[in-house]
């Protein structure tokens, strides 16, 4: 019964990684209180591992290592000209896509803080490391740990509450 659990767990953290709509945090927090049998370093690594690989989607369609199927483009829209605050924002994503491409290793530390605390969102960094050409092993390996710890903790952390509160 537990290898079901976390099998089910592997699949809602693909999917919270690849539709961000879905909330793994409160799925973890729903399975610990119904399965306090679970071990805390399952559930935090069947999370870690599907988290890493769905994210891995965004990062290698980011990388232009993969191509994205028709439905999930944006549509070609005739040139219209821009206004001035969407040529100022433009201007401002070339200026930090040009700074990633010059220190892809900024984006080491960047990239290990938000898989652990998601701040900035693990969404937009796992996008930026695929810009700045972060290598793949690399990028799994940071999000992979930081993930980890991240869920590792909240698993445990019903019974550590339970616990002072007694």
């Amino acid at each position: 019964m537990v290898l079901a659990w976390l099998c089910l767990t592997f699949g809602v953290a693909v999917g919270s990684a690849i539709l961000p709509i879905i909330s793994i945090e409160l799925f973890v927090i729903g399975l610990v209180t119904q399965q306090p049998g679970i071990s805390c370093w399952w559930i935090g690594f069947a999370v870690a591992t599907g988290q890493v690989l769905g994210k891995l989607v965004y990062f290698l369609a980011a990388r232009g290592s993969l191509h994205l199927p028709a439905f999930l483009r944006r549509k070609e829209k005739p040139e219209k000209p821009s206004s001035p605050f969407k040529l100022k924002w433009k201007a401002r994503l070339d200026t930090v896509r040009d700074r990633c491409h010059r220190h892809p290793h900024w984006m080491f530390g960047t990239h290990a803080v938000s898989s652990v605390v998601g701040l900035p969102p693990f969404m937009f960094t796992t996008v930026l490391a695929g810009l700045a050409g972060m290598s793949t092993a690399l990028f799994v390996a940071t999000g992979a740990a930081g993930r980890f710890a991240r869920f590792t903790v909240l698993a445990a952390s019903p019974a550590l509450m339970a616990g002072w509160l007694h």
